[in-house]
């Protein structure tokens, strides 16, 4: 054998290889899409910083006037009870839609069927107008004396029937909401438990809404998101919420876009707040999950 055989011999395993070179994949039609956005951004943007037409001059002075910020501060009171009032019962409706007993289900059901089929303006005008129903209305004995009454207009006022018109159309979403999110623990979680000797109670709110409420969440911040642009139907009621207000101003002077516009900034500001408090309640419910 020669020396040349000696060195052929050698196995491949024992070279050392070049490194391989690394190509990146080119993607031009991502690329153009991109350009194409930018393009139609800058479009925009440049319409809406050119057209004299939006006037932002007057969006300037109208949007921190003092009636727009407290037609802002209802804005926010009617979504407060809306929400608070609408998820405290539409809790209690979950837990009886959730129930073994025939009655409580069947009437948490009837609740969730009535009042998502009713249209909400159509809810807040009917507690709008209950006094044509009820003139008077009596405290006392189920079916027995009456103790005292009250005039219904006395007692149920326009901003009155507002919370309990959003207050009761809302606990209807709410329950779902709510039932789908006990729904999504394992039931493993209530049998564990259960055989621990833990208190229904103390499981409920310890064991079963924490891990439930990482369904919850998303859902509910939807729905607030929703009602924040849903007070502006009880416009209906002469109450001074956002977009009434901006919509007396602008038949005032007639500065409809301007005004219009003013309404759609606070819109955004109300919503965007909500969705970063939303993003931190997720990101703590989330806490030890992949």
């Amino acid at each position: 054998m020669t020396l040349h055989d000696t060195a052929e011999a050698v196995p491949a395993a024992g070279r050392q290889e070049p490194a391989p070179k690394v190509v990146t994949a080119r993607h031009p039609s991502r690329l153009l899409a991109a350009l194409g956005v930018l393009v139609l951004l800058a479009m925009a943007a440049n319409a809406l910083v050119t057209n004299p037409a939006w006037e932002w001059d007057v969006v300037g002075a109208y949007l921190f006037a003092p009636s727009v910020v407290r037609s802002v501060l209802l804005t926010l009171e009617l979504t407060a009870l809306g929400i608070g009032l609408g998820f405290a019962l539409g809790t209690v409706l979950a837990l009886m839609r959730l129930s073994p007993n025939r009655l409580l289900s069947s009437v948490a059901w009837g609740y969730v069927w009535l009042f998502r089929s009713v249209p909400l303006i159509l809810q807040l005008l009917f507690w709008y107008n209950l006094a044509l129903l009820y003139p008077r209305l009596s405290f006392g004995v189920p079916f027995g004396p009456a103790f005292f009454d009250v005039g219904t207009m006395d007692l149920i006022g326009p901003l009155t029937a507002a919370a309990l018109g959003l207050s009761l159309h809302q606990a209807a979403y709410a329950a779902e909401i709510v039932r789908g999110g006990l729904l999504s623990v394992d039931p493993g979680q209530r049998q564990a438990a259960a055989a621990l000797g833990i208190p229904r109670v103390r499981r409920l709110f310890r064991i079963i809404l924490p891990q439930a409420m990482r369904t919850i969440v998303p859902n509910a911040g939807n729905e607030i998101v929703g009602l924040v642009k849903g007070t502006s139907v009880v416009y209906i009621m002469a109450l001074p919420e956002l977009f009434y207000q901006v919509q007396v101003i602008y038949n005032r002077n007639g500065r409809v876009m301007a005004l219009l516009l003013v309404a759609t900034i606070w819109y955004l500001v109300l919503t965007t707040t909500l969705s970063i408090g939303q993003h931190f309640l997720e990101r703590h419910y989330g806490r030890g999950r992949s």
